[in-house]
């Protein structure tokens, strides 16, 4: 066998990675693109820039590669993704992604009903602006005429499918983020699609995420063979746990990157009371249900860009962190400055440094934004171990090359950390899944290569420092607004 390549369609690029049979990274492409935000509260991107990332990324893995070539091809993505397509499959739309809110005041407004909740609990999806679903509705009331002449919405994935094969077809790994499927039947839900104004014929037809295609010849992938399996695959979410190592049982997965989430696999679909944590189909039996962070590293970079404004490297400056004692030196901080999905489904949100004092330096800025994003995602994980109970920790994304994160992780959660020894759990989930689909004689083992333990002592301290952290978060969150205070008149 000649090699496995996985394709990770992910919010800032996409990366075409090259695996051996037992898992391990021999190349690896990455094609970065960028949002738009036409009008505030808009986040969109160019669908035909990403196909052109796509073919790119895998062009330059066969080019480096050959004259080895992919056994298979399979694919992961980001959820929530949005596009109004023509019946000549051209967009009507720009890709409207996760991170965009127009949709926020039918969210709010559907949130608080009885429907909402009968929503969240049928299709797993909580409600709010990143929903396709809210979209849906905010697109039908806002564009009536662009949306009655709407022949499909599609996501990113289908998009790119679309292309290649002709066909619309979405896995239901992906579907299941659309706030449109229901869970138990993996169907589109009538209900569901009345309440949205369409029919599912304006939809893709759902799939297995093991479903293959087989490659014909293209000249946008001349060196692609003829015949190579395709396997459409599932989500980011769902494969980074498959491909990070909990595939079952107690075991969480954190994953921090740009943005962030908590995850665990389970037998059965589930969903909680408060609404705050989401359940979507993985594979087969298997489900996801956690939470997702719009807040993660990017809370870093805002830090280090706009505020701290330095050319210090993201290591230097995480090594500088551990010179602050556990606390931050009574220094707290609210991420949430792109709004926030879980735990707190508030696109409203606003950070908050509290607490600052002369003797607070650029360390402690930086210690206190990575407690209070850990905070978060032990606030999300406590809605999980409603269902599941945790016993170990998972950790994958890039603060996973920071040991002062990593223990900082062990110690507010009280739990193990064991850290992947594949920095690219998604596109390793996406082949695992298509060694399953073809049925290969192969088994990859995402290997473990870091564990910390908690200290106890630390454990007290941050369940004081989180106990402060929610309640900082509700006294002025009724003065958030989503949209800016007017200008005073001139004098």
């Amino acid at each position: 066998m000649d090699y496995l390549m996985g394709v990770d369609i992910g919010t800032t690029s996409v990366k075409a990675i090259a695996f051996t049979e037992t898992g391990e990274i021999v190349c690896r492409h990455a094609v970065s693109y960028g949002m738009l935000h036409p009008l505030p509260g808009f986040s969109e991107q160019d669908p035909d820039e990403i196909f052109a990332a796509v073919m790119a990324s895998i062009n330059r893995v066969l080019e480096q590669l050959q004259p080895l070539a992919p056994a298979l091809i399979s694919f992961s993505a980001a959820m929530h993704s949005f596009i109004a397509v023509d019946g000549n499959n051209r967009p009507l739309t720009n890709c409207i992604i996760w991170a965009d809110n127009r949709a926020a005041s039918i969210a709010e407004g559907l949130l608080s009903t009885p429907q909402g909740a009968w929503l969240y609990h049928t299709t797993g999806v909580p409600v709010h602006a990143m929903s396709p679903l809210c979209k849906l509705l905010w697109l039908k009331k806002q564009e009536p005429l662009l949306f009655q002449h709407t022949h499909k919405f599609i996501g990113i994935k289908e998009w790119v499918f679309s292309k290649l094969f002709g066909t619309f077809s979405v896995d239901t790994s992906i579907a299941s983020a659309t706030g449109l499927l229901n869970t138990v039947s993996l169907e589109w839900e009538p209900a569901v699609l009345e309440l949205a104004g369409i029919t599912e014929e304006r939809l893709s037809s759902v799939v297995p995420v093991e479903q293959v295609f087989y490659a014909k010849q293209d000249p946008r992938l001349p060196l692609l063979r003829e015949g190579t399996p395709v396997i459409i695959g599932g989500s980011d979410g769902a494969l980074a746990n498959l491909g990070t190592g909990p595939a079952g049982g107690k075991g969480l997965s954190v994953t921090i990157g740009t943005s962030a989430a908590v995850r665990i696999l389970s037998g059965t679909p589930a969903t909680v009371k408060e609404m705050s944590v989401f359940c979507y189909h993985a594979a087969d039996e298997q489900y996801i249900i956690g939470g997702a962070s719009n807040n993660g590293a990017v809370v870093i970079q805002w830090i280090k860009e706009s505020l701290l404004q330095t050319g210090e490297s993201y290591q230097e400056l995480f090594r500088l962190a551990e010179s602050v004692p556990a606390g931050a030196d009574d220094l707290l901080f609210i991420p949430y400055i792109l709004g926030e999905r879980a735990p707190v489904w508030n696109s409203a949100a606003k950070g908050i440094f509290f607490g600052v004092t002369i003797k607070h330096t650029k360390a402690h800025l930086i210690r206190a934004a990575m407690e209070g994003i850990t905070f978060n995602m032990y606030s999300i994980g406590r809605q999980i171990q409603q269902l599941v109970p945790i016993t170990e920790i998972y950790a994958a994304g890039g603060f996973a090359q920071s040991p002062g994160w990593l223990q900082l992780l062990a110690d507010v959660f009280n739990c193990k950390v064991l850290v992947s020894g594949s920095p690219e759990s998604s596109a390793l989930g996406a082949v695992m899944v298509g060694i399953k689909a073809l049925e290969l004689s192969l088994f990859i083992q995402p290997a473990t290569v870091a564990t910390y333990y908690p200290n106890s002592l630390y454990h007290e301290l941050y369940q004081q420092k989180f106990q402060q952290f929610e309640r900082i978060y509700k006294v002025p969150k009724n003065e958030f607004t989503s949209q800016p205070l007017p200008s005073p008149a001139p004098a």
